[in-house]
C-alpha cells in the first residue's frame, strides 16, 4: 500500500521584503497547489513567513496572507535577530506539526522547481536534502572568487560544510528535533546540519536573479558570516596563533645568537633596521593574536549569558498550528 504524502512545511525568513513578498507568495502558492493535486505533498502542508524585525510593510503583507489562507502562517520577531535565528524560529515553531520542512529565502533566487525533487528524495528515505548550486556563472568575478575562498577556508579550518550550499534544504522532523538540542547562541546552520548526521543527499539547481528589492547580505555581512562560521566550528585559528608564537620564539633565539656572535666576534653595533623591523613585526603579530583570542572570548561571553536566540512577538494563523509566542 502506498504511504500517504508527507506534510511539508515551507519556511521563508523575511527582512524588508515588501517589494517581492506578494510575487513570492504567488509562486510558492502555485507550486504547493500543484504538488498537492499530484499527491506529492499532503493538503495539510503549510507556508510559514518569519518576519525578522522588518522596518517596512513586510509584516502587514504577511498578516494579510495569513488572514485569507488557511495554509499560511506568519511569525513576527520582536526585533531583528538575524537570518539564522529566523530560520531556527520557523523550524522550532512547526517541526512537530509536519513530516519534513524546507527552508528557502524569500527572494526565491533558489529555484523552487527542485522542491519536488527534494520531497521525492525524502520519500526515498533521505532525512536531509541539501540544495546545491550547479555553478556560479551568474555571480560577478569578485563574488565568485570570494565565495570560493570562503568554502576553501572553511574546509581548511576543518569545518564540515557542503560546497555551494546556502540555506536551501529539506530536513525531516526527526532531524529538526535533534537540531534543536544544539543550544549555541552563535548560529551557523550550514555547519550545524552536517553535525546532526542522518542519511543525506543533494539536489542541484541553477541560481536565479533577484526579481526585486536588494540583497540582505552585502560584503560586510558576508565577511561577518564567514567569521561566525569559522570561529563557531573550528579552533584552528587558535592553533595557528600558537604556531606563530612558537615560530617567533625560535626566530628570536636565532636572532639572539646572531646578536651575541656579532657583539663578541664582529665588533659591530646593531643598526636601526635590525632593531625597528623586529619591533614592528612582533608587535603586529601580538596584536593579531590578541584579536583572534579576543574573538573566541567574545563568543564564550555570548554563550555563557544564554540569552534567547530569538523572541517571537506574535503569530498569525487561521488554524491552531502553532502554540503561543515563545523564546528560544
Amino acid at each position: 500500500m502506498k504511504p500517504p504524502p508527507p506534510i511539508l512545511g515551507l519556511i521563508l525568513p523575511c527582512y524588508n521584503e515588501e517589494e517581492i513578498l506578494s510575487e513570492t507568495d504567488r509562486k510558492i502558492g502555485e507550486l504547493t497547489e500543484q504538488l498537492i493535486e499530484r499527491g506529492i505533498i499532503a493538503k495539510e502542508s503549510i507556508i510559514v513567513y518569519v518576519d525578522d524585525g522588518s522596518r517596512d510593510k513586510t509584516w502587514n503583507l504577511i498578516q494579510e496572507l495569513a488572514d485569507i489562507s488557511e495554509n499560511r502562517v506568519g511569525i513576527k520577531f520582536s526585533r531583528n535577530f538575524g537570518h539564522q535565528a529566523a530560520l531556527l524560529g520557523g523550524i522550532s515553531s512547526i517541526y512537530d506539526r509536519v513530516d519534513c520542512l524546507i527552508t528557502i529565502d524569500a527572494d526565491l533566487q533558489d529555484d523552487i522547481r527542485v522542491i519536488e525533487d527534494m520531497v521525492i528524495k525524502y520519500t526515498q528515505g533521505f532525512e536531509i536534502v541539501y540544495g546545491v548550486r550547479k555553478n556560479r556563472r551568474s555571480d560577478s568575478a569578485f563574488k565568485k572568487s570570494t565565495a570560493q575562498g570562503f568554502y576553501s577556508i572553511m574546509r581548511r579550518m576543518g569545518v564540515n560544510i557542503i560546497y555551494n550550499h546556502a540555506d536551501f534544504r529539506l530536513a525531516s522532523n526527526k532531524v529538526c528535533e535533534n537540531l534543536l538540542r544544539f543550544g549555541e547562541v552563535n548560529l551557523f546552520l550550514r555547519g550545524i546540519f552536517p553535525l546532526v548526521g542522518f542519511n543525506n543527499t543533494v539536489v542541484y539547481y541553477d541560481r536565479l536573479e533577484r526579481s526585486a528589492g536588494e540583497t540582505k547580505y552585502p560584503l560586510v555581512k558576508m565577511l561577518g558570516f564567514a567569521l561566525e562560521g569559522i570561529t563557531s566550528f573550528s579552533v584552528k585559528p587558535l592553533r595557528i596563533v600558537s604556531l606563530i608564537g612558537l615560530s617567533i620564539f625560535f626566530i628570536s633565539i636565532i636572532l639572539t645568537g646572531y646578536s651575541l656572535y656579532s657583539y663578541f666576534f664582529l665588533g659591530t653595533v646593531p643598526g636601526w633596521t635590525s632593531i625597528t623591523l623586529p619591533i614592528y613585526f612582533i608587535g603586529g603579530v601580538q596584536i593579531l593574536c590578541i584579536g583572534v583570542i579576543g574573538e573566541y572570548l567574545g563568543k564564550i561571553y555570548k554563550e555563557v549569558k544564554s540569552r534567547p536566540r530569538f523572541i517571537i512577538e506574535s503569530i498569525v494563523s487561521k488554524k491552531a498550528l502553532i502554540g503561543t509566542p515563545m523564546v528560544l
